[in-house]
């Protein structure tokens, strides 16, 4: 196992927070978003405003982690139009499963992360989506690592998309390769997700 620290964020990659509330200016008018100076919006209320308002949620920092990343210890380190990437440090105490290798559970939420951030970026406003197919396959074992997921869409439809991950180690060995089919929701198909 490799020694190195975990990957730094990119350049593109923005502080925790943005303590100066400037995110709503992209969030107004949309339902459930705070309205609150310094509240910082949920991933399910900037992608409502569509994938620019997101992306600008996510430069500026004001982009909450949803409760799933912070339980896993996810981290968004990097997110253009199309792509995303997560990284996780993995812990055998907390991510193994009896062989005490990492679950493949663990490692297909971090794909599904990386997928479905990659999907957020293309929706327009009022559009959301659902997953309707996550298929992996888990390449290597891994116990100890610091891994990342290069989340990419590879086609987006009107109504269906392709996405695909590859998960791989500090070392760049490749992990477990993924992909995702969405359905893209509008109207009142959206409504509340």
């Amino acid at each position: 196992m490799s020694t190195r620290p975990p990957t730094r964020p990119s350049a593109e990659s923005p502080p925790a927070a943005d303590p100066s509330g400037r995110a709503e200016d992209a969030l107004a008018g949309v339902p459930g978003a705070p309205a609150s100076a310094g509240a910082v919006p949920s991933p399910a209320h900037a992608h409502q405003a569509g994938g620019g308002a997101f992306l600008e949620a996510f430069r500026r920092g004001a982009l909450a982690p949803p409760p799933i990343a912070v339980t896993l210890g996810l981290e968004l380190r990097d997110l253009r139009p199309g792509h995303a990437t997560f990284t996780l440090r993995t812990d055998p105490a907390r991510d193994s499963n009896p062989q005490g290798t990492v679950q493949g559970g663990v490692l297909s939420a971090l794909a599904d992360a990386a997928m479905g951030y990659a999907y957020l970026t293309t929706l327009e406003a009022g559009e959301s989506f659902t997953t309707v197919e996550l298929k992996i396959n888990f390449v290597r074992p891994v116990w100890r690592a610091s891994l990342t997921a290069v989340g990419e869409v590879v086609q987006r439809g009107r109504t269906v998309g392709l996405v695909r991950c590859n998960v791989s180690d500090d070392e760049g060995r490749l992990i477990a390769f993924a992909t995702s089919t969405c359905l893209t929701l509008a109207g009142e198909r959206a409504a509340g997700r």
